[in-house]
This record gives structure tokens, sequence and C-alpha cells, in this order.
């Protein structure tokens, strides 16, 4: 089953933003979403990578742990 997304990206051809038609979701080499289409004003093809929120996966990061909460106060 293919997923058709009407997301808005940048045609470098006309050099404006505008919606793109067709746009199909891909994963990259890297693992990242993207949504690949063609500008509906020109036919070029445009592509756009989406965010790691659009990528479906949310990854849990580490949050950075503070020192100076830890720490014994120096005087």
């Amino acid at each position: 089953m293919v997923k058709i997304f009407m997301a808005e990206g940048y045609c470098v051809k006309c050099k404006a933003k505008k919606e793109i038609a067709n746009g199909v979701e891909e994963t990259m080499k890297n693992g990242r979403k993207a949504i690949k289409g063609k500008c509906p004003t020109c036919g070029t093809v445009m592509f756009k990578i989406l965010g790691k929120a659009g990528a479906g996966e949310a990854k849990v990061e580490a949050k950075p742990t503070t020192t100076t909460a830890n720490s014994p106060a120096t005087g």
C-alpha cells in the first residue's frame, strides 16, 4: 500500500513554495523518511525530508545531567 501525501515543498525551477503533487513517502538510505513528488506547475521532481516527528518513530533522547545539583556545596 502506498501512502499519498499533500505536503508543501519548494520548487527549485519555479522558485516558489507549492503543494507536492502525487507525493509518496520514501525511506532514504540513512533511515529517515521523505516525501517525493512533482511540482503541479512545471512537473519538476520535488523532494522534502521529514523531521524526526514526521518519521513516525519518536526516539527518546537522554536528558543531560547537571553536575551542580548533585555536587556538594563548597564554601
